[in-house]
């Protein structure tokens, strides 16, 4: 495999970047003047020098052939990753002005970091081979009864929280403060059911949150006591919904389906950290099949998950889908090309179409946040009824066009998510628009429409907003 001659954009490098300080450093550092003997090779690793602030030069390679996105190793303190050096080399790359001529060899530093991690790639397989075959398949079916044993005890105890709460009303909520909901909380943790747990966290913070309150809790609560029900039924529902139910209470499961291989679009990539963990989404588009899936990939607080695949580039590779009805969740299997760039755009829909693709998730999952979307042909533009939000307007639906089931001065449109219309990305997303058409990827919710990547209506490359 050759990676010779394929560079990406600046745009797709500085996606990589875990933070935005990270993204200005390293544009800095992305310039010819601090960098010395860098290179690349046609095995897809890059290489420099970059002057610090010491007498020695920090050492920086990247292999951007990994088929699971980019690696990086660098001799500076940071445990950013990409740190900005890394940032830095990748952009220099990206330029092809010739600052790092291809068909390079290796130096030894570099050399000796690639070959370990071939070496630690080789044992992970061989691990993974050993403990496939040892794992004992009664072992895990006692496991899984005495786990059901708890959740099914956890929800138990919940179903009658939730009614102790409706029987003496909402306004109870409010007095008793968070306390009761996190001792619930506790409950659903030791009852093995952290899907229940984070649901109850959520209801916590309803009360006292704004006009409406109470009417927001009444529905989380209906949503909360439909998973208790389908979780304590779930021998009587069909096999996707089961699924779905015995994944949303918290219980572990593993792709199953049978691997799908197809030329995967990364249509975007982003973080979404608490105080344990940082969750990376990354969603691929099947540039044959046509079919959207999510990788979900996990790092300890503080920490970027191991898997980065720069948004715009596709990758020849199996992904094997989890059970469920509506899932989209997938575990990216064998790879056989490492990430390249891709002139494949996904389909877009129509503002209509995108809304009902939604209900249509909804009605398989009735616990989904939001459904992948991409819609073709809208214009960001302020929402002027609102007078402080934004939204993403039909371009074909004018007064040229009207509804016959609508006054004509309308147009449709879908309101984008308070949190979205509040980060940088709507601006970039508004700059590249400049008031003409544009295709946006983003998830539909029932909180309004958050954009995660765009492409302008002509030639042009895909434009991360998150």
């Amino acid at each position: 495999m050759t990676q010779q001659g394929v560079r990406w954009t600046a745009d797709q490098v500085l996606a990589l970047a875990p933070d935005a300080p990270s993204r200005k450093a390293g544009s800095k550092l992305g310039v010819a003047g601090p960098w010395s003997e860098a290179g690349s090779s046609g095995e897809g690793m890059v290489w420099g020098l970059c002057k610090g602030s010491g007498s020695k030069p920090y050492q920086t390679v990247v292999d951007v052939a990994d088929a699971a996105g980019p690696a990086y190793k660098c001799s500076c303190p940071s445990r950013k990753f990409p740190c900005k050096h890394a940032l830095g080399l990748l952009l220099l790359w990206a330029g092809a002005d010739g600052s790092v001529p291809d068909a390079q060899t290796l130096p030894d530093w570099a050399e000796q970091w690639a070959e370990g991690r071939r070496k630690r790639a080789q044992t992970k397989r061989e691990t993974d081979a050993a403990g496939g075959a040892a794992a004992d398949p009664e072992a895990a079916r006692r496991r899984a009864e005495r786990r059901a044993e708890r959740v099914t005890a956890g929800a138990s105890q919940l179903e009658q929280r939730l009614a102790d709460l409706l029987r003496g009303g909402l306004a109870s909520a409010e007095q008793a403060g968070y306390g009761m909901w996190e001792e619930t909380a506790a409950r659903m943790v030791d009852a093995q059911a952290p899907g229940l747990a984070a649901r109850v966290r959520e209801l916590g913070s309803i009360p006292a949150s704004g006009p409406g309150w109470p009417v927001r809790l009444l529905e989380e609560c209906a949503l909360l006591h439909l998973l208790d029900s389908g979780w304590l039924r779930r021998d009587l529902l069909p096999a996707g919904l089961s699924a779905t139910v015995r994944s949303r209470v918290g219980l572990p499961s593993s792709a199953e389906g049978r691997p799908t291989r197809d030329r995967w679009l990364v249509l975007a990539q982003y973080d979404q950290a608490d105080s344990r963990l940082t969750t990376r989404r990354t969603w691929l588009y099947g540039t044959e099949s046509g079919h959207t899936a999510l990788l979900l990939s996990y790092g300890a607080a503080g920490r970027a998950p191991a898997l980065s695949l720069p948004v715009g580039l596709a990758l020849d590779a199996e992904l094997c889908a989890y059970a469920g009805d509506g899932q989209l969740r997938a575990d990216l299997g064998e790879q056989f090309t490492a990430p390249a760039p891709s002139p494949v755009r996904p389909k877009g829909a129509g503002v209509e179409e995108a809304a009902a693709r939604y209900g249509d998730a909804l009605g398989r999952d009735p616990w989904l946040e939001s459904w992948p979307v991409t819609l073709s042909r809208v214009i960001p533009t302020p929402d002027e009824a609102s007078g402080s939000s934004w939204q993403l307007a039909d371009a074909d639906d004018d007064l040229a066009q009207p509804h016959p089931e609508r006054p004509a001065s309308e147009r449709l449109a879908l309101p984008i998510t308070p949190q979205a219309a509040s980060s940088p990305g709507l601006w970039r997303l508004a700059a590249l628009s400049g008031g003409a058409p544009v295709t946006v990827f983003g998830e539909c919710g029932h909180r309004g429409f958050t954009p995660l990547t765009a492409w302008p209506e002509g030639p042009g490359e895909a434009v991360a907003l998150c």
